[in-house]
Protein backbone atom coordinates (compact mmCIF):
# COMPACT_ATOMS: atom_id res chain seq x y z
CA UNK A 1 0.00 0.00 0.00
CA UNK A 2 1.64 3.11 -0.81
CA UNK A 3 1.59 6.07 1.73
CA UNK A 4 -1.03 7.89 0.29
CA UNK A 5 -3.56 5.29 0.51
CA UNK A 6 -2.45 4.33 4.20
CA UNK A 7 -3.03 7.78 5.34
CA UNK A 8 -6.42 8.06 4.01
CA UNK A 9 -6.74 4.26 5.62
CA UNK A 10 -5.34 5.65 9.33
CA UNK A 11 -7.66 9.10 8.90
CA UNK A 12 -10.98 6.67 8.04
CA UNK A 13 -10.09 4.38 10.87
CA UNK A 14 -9.34 7.21 13.68
CA UNK A 15 -13.02 8.42 13.07
CA UNK A 16 -14.50 5.00 13.13
CA UNK A 17 -14.65 4.52 16.73
CA UNK A 18 -16.44 8.08 17.16
CA UNK A 19 -20.02 6.69 16.85
CA UNK A 20 -22.78 6.80 13.98
CA UNK A 21 -23.82 10.57 14.67
CA UNK A 22 -19.88 11.62 13.77
CA UNK A 23 -19.97 9.20 10.83
CA UNK A 24 -23.18 11.15 9.61
CA UNK A 25 -22.13 14.31 10.37
CA UNK A 26 -18.99 13.75 8.20
CA UNK A 27 -21.39 12.07 5.25
CA UNK A 28 -23.33 15.02 5.71
CA UNK A 29 -20.87 17.91 5.38
CA UNK A 30 -20.13 15.55 2.34
CA UNK A 31 -23.08 14.96 0.69
CA UNK A 32 -24.38 18.57 1.51
CA UNK A 33 -25.32 20.74 -1.80
CA UNK A 34 -22.30 22.96 -2.29
CA UNK A 35 -22.15 26.56 -0.36
CA UNK A 36 -25.19 25.60 1.88
CA UNK A 37 -24.73 25.92 6.19
CA UNK A 38 -23.32 23.18 7.91
CA UNK A 39 -23.34 24.32 11.32
CA UNK A 40 -25.44 21.74 12.82
CA UNK A 41 -22.94 18.74 11.52
CA UNK A 42 -19.92 20.92 12.50
CA UNK A 43 -20.90 21.05 15.80
CA UNK A 44 -21.07 17.27 15.92
CA UNK A 45 -17.56 17.26 14.09
CA UNK A 46 -15.71 19.62 16.16
CA UNK A 47 -16.77 17.87 19.18
CA UNK A 48 -15.56 14.90 18.16
CA UNK A 49 -12.35 16.44 16.30
CA UNK A 50 -9.88 15.90 19.78
CA UNK A 51 -10.76 12.21 19.85
CA UNK A 52 -9.87 11.63 16.32
CA UNK A 53 -6.98 13.80 17.00
CA UNK A 54 -5.84 11.19 19.62
CA UNK A 55 -6.96 8.02 17.99
CA UNK A 56 -4.50 8.87 15.03
CA UNK A 57 -1.77 9.78 17.37
CA UNK A 58 -2.07 6.19 18.65
CA UNK A 59 -2.56 4.55 15.69
CA UNK A 60 0.90 6.45 14.53
CA UNK A 61 2.78 6.48 17.84
CA UNK A 62 5.10 3.44 17.04
CA UNK A 63 5.59 4.15 13.40
CA UNK A 64 9.56 4.53 12.30
CA UNK A 65 10.92 7.53 10.88
CA UNK A 66 10.28 6.52 7.23
CA UNK A 67 6.68 6.02 7.47
CA UNK A 68 5.99 9.10 9.71
CA UNK A 69 8.18 11.41 6.73
CA UNK A 70 6.02 9.53 4.51
CA UNK A 71 2.83 10.26 5.93
CA UNK A 72 3.86 14.05 6.57
CA UNK A 73 4.35 14.40 2.73
CA UNK A 74 0.73 13.20 2.28
CA UNK A 75 -0.47 15.59 3.94
CA UNK A 76 2.20 18.21 3.03
CA UNK A 77 1.02 17.94 -0.47
CA UNK A 78 -2.43 17.54 0.25
CA UNK A 79 -2.54 20.88 1.92
CA UNK A 80 -0.67 22.50 -1.04
CA UNK A 81 -3.05 21.28 -3.64
CA UNK A 82 -5.93 22.96 -2.12
CA UNK A 83 -3.89 25.86 -1.77
CA UNK A 84 -5.69 28.24 -3.89
CA UNK A 85 -7.32 31.60 -3.88
CA UNK A 86 -10.92 30.13 -4.60
CA UNK A 87 -11.11 28.23 -2.01
CA UNK A 88 -9.22 30.25 0.39
CA UNK A 89 -12.89 32.96 -0.67
CA UNK A 90 -14.45 30.26 0.53
CA UNK A 91 -13.22 29.66 4.26
CA UNK A 92 -12.09 33.37 4.71
CA UNK A 93 -8.94 33.01 7.34
CA UNK A 94 -5.50 35.13 7.25
CA UNK A 95 -2.50 33.11 6.18
CA UNK A 96 -2.72 30.85 9.05
CA UNK A 97 -6.33 30.69 9.56
CA UNK A 98 -5.88 29.12 5.57
CA UNK A 99 -3.90 26.99 6.64
CA UNK A 100 -5.96 25.77 9.37
CA UNK A 101 -8.83 25.48 7.55
CA UNK A 102 -6.84 23.47 4.91
CA UNK A 103 -6.01 21.12 7.57
CA UNK A 104 -9.66 20.50 8.37
CA UNK A 105 -10.51 19.53 4.97
CA UNK A 106 -7.96 17.12 5.07
CA UNK A 107 -9.03 16.02 8.70
CA UNK A 108 -12.24 15.45 7.45
CA UNK A 109 -11.77 12.32 5.07
CA UNK A 110 -10.65 12.00 2.01
CA UNK A 111 -14.32 12.27 0.24
CA UNK A 112 -14.83 15.93 1.62
CA UNK A 113 -11.08 16.56 0.51
CA UNK A 114 -12.45 15.43 -3.23
CA UNK A 115 -15.44 17.22 -2.81
CA UNK A 116 -14.29 20.53 -2.00
CA UNK A 117 -10.71 20.01 -4.76
CA UNK A 118 -13.98 19.19 -7.57
CA UNK A 119 -16.38 22.45 -5.86
CA UNK A 120 -14.82 24.81 -3.09
CA UNK A 121 -18.09 25.75 -2.37
CA UNK A 122 -17.95 22.87 -0.42
CA UNK A 123 -15.52 23.75 1.94
CA UNK A 124 -17.10 26.22 4.84
CA UNK A 125 -16.16 29.27 6.51
CA UNK A 126 -14.20 29.00 10.13
CA UNK A 127 -13.57 25.35 10.68
CA UNK A 128 -10.09 24.57 11.58
CA UNK A 129 -8.12 21.66 12.58
CA UNK A 130 -4.29 23.23 13.25
CA UNK A 131 -3.31 20.13 14.33
CA UNK A 132 -3.27 18.26 11.12
CA UNK A 133 -1.35 20.54 9.48
CA UNK A 134 1.92 19.25 10.50
CA UNK A 135 0.45 16.01 12.46
CA UNK A 136 3.21 13.70 11.67
CA UNK A 137 5.64 16.07 11.45
CA UNK A 138 5.20 16.76 15.04
CA UNK A 139 5.01 13.04 16.25
CA UNK A 140 8.13 12.84 14.29
CA UNK A 141 10.26 15.01 16.18
CA UNK A 142 8.35 13.94 19.49
CA UNK A 143 9.35 10.65 18.47
CA UNK A 144 13.35 11.01 16.85
CA UNK A 145 13.94 14.54 17.96
CA UNK A 146 13.82 16.06 14.55
CA UNK A 147 11.18 17.32 12.17
CA UNK A 148 11.62 15.16 9.04
CA UNK A 149 12.78 16.28 5.95
CA UNK A 150 10.37 15.49 2.96
CA UNK A 151 12.46 16.58 -0.31
CA UNK A 152 9.44 17.57 -1.67
CA UNK A 153 10.61 21.28 -2.52
CA UNK A 154 6.97 22.36 -1.63
CA UNK A 155 5.36 24.37 1.61
CA UNK A 156 2.27 23.85 3.06
CA UNK A 157 2.35 27.70 3.95
CA UNK A 158 -0.55 29.68 2.59
CA UNK A 159 -0.89 31.18 -1.02
CA UNK A 160 3.02 28.76 -1.88
CA UNK A 161 0.84 26.92 -4.63
CA UNK A 162 1.29 29.79 -7.52
CA UNK A 163 -0.91 27.78 -10.00
CA UNK A 164 -3.92 28.17 -7.05
CA UNK A 165 -3.14 32.13 -6.64
CA UNK A 166 -3.93 33.90 -9.91
CA UNK A 167 -2.22 37.13 -10.59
Amino acid sequence: MDAEERFWDMVEAAWAPLGADVGQARQALTDRSPGSGADAVLAVIDEALEDFLANLAASSRDLPAEELTDLDRVVERKLYDIDRADIQTVTDGSDDGFLYARGFVVAMGRDFYAGVLRDPRLAVLDAWCEEMCYFFAHLHDERYGTYPETGSGISRESCSNTAGWPS
